[in-house]
């Protein structure tokens, strides 16, 4: 079975990609490496023994696609392309309703050409917004605050409605929490360009003398020790998540939305702090007012992927910490372009 991933040299999309091949699927990379690097598809052979094929393309070019789809038997989709940052997405918003919007529509007119009904997409928490809770579970409504979030929100209406009117189709969303870690062996892990925009790598680059001293946002939120509290999973448990959503769409049509994370919150010092003991690395950190639009706590509701795709997270908040180190140590610089 042929799986096409879009973006899957990204950080996610790599560990998803090794996840696919060890569990026997055949795999195939649409990216541009705007934010990623060629060295992944090295990488990913020397974990697997199999390099993916590779179509060096921008998703939203319809051409391009239409091409990689005529040659490709593809069976399924797993969308991961698109921009990421928050930040970035309020400064820009056209660039990122252009893009995101656009790769998926794109995605979509190929996939019903070529009769391909099986669609896994990369969406996120921020779908739900500024919710009155804390506990997310997938029947709140969702209410984005930024345009990044927003994207992610209007595609997964745009798939609703996808299969809606195509009663073959099979849909599934996943709401991502917080990703961190990488993968065990240190070859694979999250390599953001610039400043990172979030807490991990900003720490393991701290540890390995990139960046002076963390930034943590706000000390007086109403947690148990006053900074911000997420859910926080494993890159690699996210990644069988995705093996698990694609068989679950084998043999299930419609559309349905799953929550990807742990159940449990972890505040930012609980990160830093579990960081220096499991590491015995020391994290040098101030503390500077809140960043505008933090929301105190959430974390995710799990319950729904456990009994319906019979998936659950297995790594603890120490082989997070562990396996961003390794990764940081191995690579401090990030990937090496070969």
């Amino acid at each position: 079975m042929k799986i096409l991933l879009t973006g899957g040299a990204g950080y996610i999309g790599s560990h998803t990609c090794i996840e696919l091949i060890e569990s026997g699927y055949e795999v195939v990379i649409a990216d541009d490496f705007s934010n990623s690097s060629m060295a992944v598809l090295k990488r990913i052979k020397e974990i697997t023994g199999v390099e993916p094929t590779l179509y060096n393309i921008d998703v939203a070019d319809i051409a391009s696609l239409d091409e990689l789809f005529a040659k490709e038997k593809i069976d399924a989709v797993i969308h991961f392309a698109g921009f990421k940052a928050v930040g970035e997405s309020c400064e820009k918003p056209t660039m990122y309703y252009r893009n995101n919007i656009d790769t998926t529509l794109s995605l979509l007119e190929c996939m019903e050409k070529y009769n391909v009904k099986r669609f896994v997409f990369s969406s996120s928490a921020t779908v739900y917004g500024n919710a009155d809770r804390v506990e997310y579970v997938e029947d709140m409504p969702t209410n984005a605050v930024n345009p990044y979030g927003r994207t992610k929100m209007f595609i997964e209406h745009i798939l609703m409605d996808a299969s809606c009117a195509d009663k073959e189709l099979s849909v599934v969303l996943l709401r991502y929490f917080n990703p961190i870690g990488a993968h065990e062996s240190g070859l694979i892990g999250d390599n953001p360009n610039g400043i990172p925009n979030n807490l991990m790598p900003y720490i393991t680059q701290v540890a390995v003398g990139k960046r002076e001293r963390l930034s943590v946002f706000g000390n007086d939120y109403p947690t148990p020790d006053g900074t911000g509290v997420r859910d926080y999973i494993h890159v690699c448990d996210l990644a069988a998540g995705h093996v698990a959503a694609l068989r679950y769409s084998e043999k299930n049509r419609g559309c349905e939305a799953f929550n990807l994370g742990t159940g449990v919150g972890y505040s930012v010092m609980d990160i830093v702090k579990t960081f220096e003991r499991v590491n015995n690395v020391k994290i040098p950190y101030v503390v500077t007012p809140r960043r505008d639009g933090d929301l105190p706590e959430y974390y995710a509701n799990p319950a729904k992927a456990l009994n319906v795709l019979g998936w659950k997270t297995e790594k603890t908040l120490e082989d997070m910490c562990a396996d961003s180190w390794r990764w940081q140590m191995k690579n401090p610089n990030g990937y090496t372009e070969e």
